[in-house]
């Protein structure tokens, strides 16, 4: 078949052909959206999943729904070595500049820019990684304390105020927020916070590992109060089935229902593998139906394409020490699993591998369900390192 015409995306947040099964979140978004845009009390959104389940797709379409909704919107990720401010100074100010266009909101929007101008100029000094360019000058007082919590308060004041006067809201969306630092996690909750109380047109949508909720409360207590929290998981067989067929007919394609089977069954429903495999199986098959021949030689193709990038640029980011302990729960299955467990497949003491975990665990490789427990972040990772790290070498101390 025409590998031209190949309807499958798979890769790093990459919108699928047909985005099944999370009509409902749509929704429920589309009316968060319209009730914080009227100033009615309403939660911000949390996305919580593993790997590969579609959270950063989800984001993107619900901020381009928001969009076609009349709400401003800024969009960011949160890398590890990023602060806060400086992801999201920037976003605010193009956020501002649309606003000014208005002629309701110019006059507070312009007022929010000096806001902006003086929270970065009295955050530059403790955040050094903040670039923006802004051509205004800050209104002394206004936002410029150089205390983050204090000041994110008043500027997200100002920003809902001039949205306000724009007939419309500002969504907040952040991706991988389990890598902001609980400090500035906790600024963000606050002031999301203050602004709820004020009932300004300010919402947030995260998304993040099953482990964002809990570092949430950490930093805020009454933070699980503040957001609606969403787990996001693999597809139902139906969705993922949808998912498979509704691309290749629209190119003319269909699947043999024993090949669609097979699919849903190697991928467990996750959205990531279901486009690997379709991709893989489309380039495979000679001609429309797609066969179980045609998905179980596909199947080698899809890993292999998993092995190099989905899986790998992981791994490359793990020392030594930290692929054994991954290597060692491995060892044990897909889990989750007891720390004690894990431990003693490398022979040392649950407290002499406690650091090793919390750095796992910050680096989003791993969660613990429960106390005591820890679990991959990223489907299949148990198979992928019994295939690289084969055998008994592994344990081998360097």
């Amino acid at each position: 078949m025409d590998p031209i015409k190949n309807p499958y995306a798979p890769g790093a947040g990459t919108p699928p052909p047909e985005l099944a099964g999370r009509n409902d979140l749509r929704e429920k978004a589309r009316i968060a959206f319209a009730r914080v845009k009227a100033q009615r009390p309403t939660k911000s959104f949390l996305l919580i999943g593993l790997r590969g389940v579609g959270k950063t797709v989800l984001l993107d379409r619900l901020r381009i729904d928001a969009e076609s909704d009349g709400i401003q919107t800024m969009y960011v990720e949160a890398p590890e070595a990023r602060s806060l401010p400086a992801l999201l100074a920037p976003e605010l100010r193009i956020a501002l500049l649309r606003l000014s266009r208005h002629d309701r909101a110019r006059d507070r929007a312009r007022r929010a820019l000096r806001g902006l101008a003086g929270f970065v100029g009295a955050l530059k000094v403790k955040y050094s990684d903040i670039e923006v360019a802004l051509d205004v000058d800050p209104e002394p007082g206004l936002a410029d304390n150089g205390d983050l919590e204090h000041d994110l308060q008043t500027l997200l004041g100002v920003v809902g105020e001039a949205a306000i006067q724009g007939d419309t809201a500002l969504a907040i969306f952040v991706d991988e927020m389990q890598y902001v630092a609980e400090p500035q996690l906790a600024a963000l909750i606050t002031a999301l916070h203050r602004a709820a109380q004020r009932q300004l047109p300010v919402v947030l949508i995260g998304a993040g590992l099953p482990q964002l909720p809990g570092l949430m409360g950490r930093a805020r207590s009454y933070a699980e109060r503040l957001f609606e929290i969403t787990p996001i998981g693999p597809l139902t067989d139906e969705d993922a089935r949808v998912a498979l067929e509704a691309p290749a007919e629209r190119e003319g394609v269909a699947f043999d229902p024993a090949a669609l089977r097979d699919i849903i069954t190697e991928t467990e429903g996750y959205p990531y593998f279901v486009q690997e495999w379709g991709k893989s199986s489309w380039d495979v098959a000679q001609d429309s139906p797609i066969t179980r021949e045609d998905v179980a030689t596909a199947s080698h193709l899809a890993v292999a394409a998993l092995d190099a990038s989905f899986f790998r640029v992981r791994f490359d980011r793990l020392t030594p020490a930290e692929k054994r302990y991954l290597r060692a729960m491995a060892q044990l299955g897909p889990g989750p699993h007891r720390s004690g467990d894990i431990a003693s497949i490398l022979g040392r003491e649950v407290q002499s591998v406690g650091p090793l975990r919390s750095k796992l665990i910050q680096k989003g490789m791993i969660w613990s369900p429960s106390h005591g427990d820890t679990a991959f972040t990223v489907p299949r990772f148990d198979d992928f390192l019994v295939r690289i790290m084969p055998g008994e070498d592994w344990q081998r101390q360097d």
